[in-house]
């Protein structure tokens, strides 16, 4: 049946790709955009799949916790007329200082040296002093410690230390215990924001929403601030430790999730 028959070409179905793409964040509740296409999907990674009808999502939510490390930096500076005697006044407040937290029962391997140092005041320094001032200044000696401890004992460890010599302490970086554990609720709490948002776009574009093809977090923790030193008088009359909250942490996941549409 050469004469006779036609020869029948494939028919090629096209598909209008559909470019819509969707971004949502913690603060705004709608999505900025939505991006759904017949995709290839080489932007992204090897491992996709391709050639598959799909939804792609990029959605952030964040985790609150109270902070459970409290890390307290103390620390002293002094002043004198030279190296030597002043040498041998910061050893006795160095050692009183440890000696104080040692005695209340704070861990020794919680306690860290950060920076210690003693030389010639800066000669800026020594400009601002009355003339009086500057023989009685000529060197400074200053150290510093961290101590990691609970919230809870944080105000009791400044006020150890301060009353024992610290007269630079106070400063307090927070911090998570398990940082992993709220990094994984923030990452689930984004991909469900997701999963979400995909299946309004699904609805709205008249279609089924599949199953996740593939997925990707980025996780950050909000920049801790830190509680400002606090340089105590040592004339004054010892005060009752400082009253001290614990920083509420911050922890944000943004998550990228594609889910097939049938």
């Amino acid at each position: 049946m050469t004469s006779g028959s036609k020869t029948r070409r494939p028919m090629t179905k096209a598909l209008a790709p559909l470019s819509l793409a969707l971004f949502a964040f913690t603060s705004l509740a709608t999505p900025a955009a939505i991006h759904a296409q017949d995709m290839s999907m080489s932007s992204q990674s090897s491992s996709q799949p391709k050639n598959v009808r799909s939804i792609a999502i990029t959605a952030t939510d964040r985790v609150i916790h109270p902070a459970d490390v409290a890390t307290v930096h103390i620390g002293y500076q002094i002043f004198g007329p030279d190296q030597a005697s002043l040498y041998t006044q910061a050893a006795k407040t160095s050692n009183a200082i440890i000696d104080a937290l040692r005695a209340a029962g704070v861990a020794n391997d919680s306690i860290e040296s950060d920076q210690q140092s003693i030389g010639p005041t800066e000669t800026y320094q020594i400009n601002q002093l009355t003339p009086a001032e500057r023989d009685s200044h000529a060197f400074t000696a200053q150290q510093s410690w961290t101590v990691r401890s609970t919230p809870a004992e944080a105000a009791r460890i400044i006020d150890l230390a301060s009353k024992a010599g610290g007269n630079k302490s106070g400063q307090i970086d927070w911090s998570l215990s398990d940082p992993n554990a709220a990094n994984a609720e923030a990452a689930s709490h984004a991909l469900q924001r997701a999963k979400a948002q995909a299946q309004a776009m699904a609805t709205g574009l008249n279609v089924h929403l599949g199953q996740l093809l593939y997925a990707s977090n980025e996780v950050q923790a909000s920049p801790i601030r830190p509680v400002p030193m606090m340089a105590m008088a040592k004339a004054a009359p010892a005060p009752p430790p400082l009253a001290i909250n614990a920083r509420q942490i911050e922890t944000s996941a943004t998550v990228y999730a594609v889910f097939a549409i049938e």
